[in-house]
C-alpha cells in the first residue's frame, strides 16, 4: 500500500510505534527476559512518547499535509512484525527487537527524505530515527 501524503506517513509512524511498545510490553512480563525487563519497560514508555510526538507533530502540521503528495514510497517493506508471546527466549527477544528497530531506523531515515519539502517534520522524523538507533545500540549491548 502506498504512502502518497504526509498524514499516511504519520499514520503509519503510529502504527509502528504502538505495535513495538505492545511487544516491548509482553516481553518486559516475560518471566524468560527478567535480567533486561527493565530495558524492555523503558522502550515501552518511549513508545509511548513517541506516539504523542507524532500526533503532535500531526497536529501541528495539519495544514502543510494537503499541499506536499509523496511519490514512491510504500509501507511493504517495513511491515515487518514481531509476534511476541509470553514464552520466547531472551535470544529470541533480543534477536526480534533489534530487527524492530532496524525496520524503525529505515522507516523513519526514508520517510524523512520522501517529506523533506517540511523541515519540521523531516526533523521530527530524524529525531524517532536517532531514538530508535540509541535503542538499537542499548540491546546490541545489554
Amino acid at each position: 500500500m502506498p504512502l502518497t501524503n504526509f498524514g499516511s506517513i504519520l499514520n503509519f509512524a503510529e502504527e509502528l510505534e504502538t505495535r513495538d511498545r505492545d511487544v516491548y510490553m509482553v516481553l518486559a512480563a516475560n518471566p524468560a527476559c527478567e535480567g533486561h525487563s527493565q530495558m524492555f519497560d523503558d522502550f515501552a514508555v518511549e513508545g509511548k512518547k513517541n506516539i504523542r510526538n507524532i500526533q503532535r507533530t500531526r497536529r501541528e502540521n495539519v495544514t502543510e499535509m494537503i499541499l506536499e503528495p509523496i511519490n514512491d514510497f510504500n509501507r511493504q517493506p517495513f511491515c515487518e512484525t514481531y509476534d511476541v508471546t509470553d514464552s520466547v527466549s531472551m535470544g529470541d527477544a533480543l534477536a526480534g527487537s533489534k530487527r524492530l528497530e532496524e525496520r524503525s531506523i529505515r522507516y523513519y531515515t526514508e520517510a524523512g527524505k520522501k517529506i523533506k519539502a517540511l523541515p519540521e517534520v523531516a526533523r521530527a522524523l530524524k529525531q524517532l530515527a536517532k531514538k530508535h538507533h540509541a535503542r538499537l545500540q542499548r540491546l546490541s549491548n545489554p
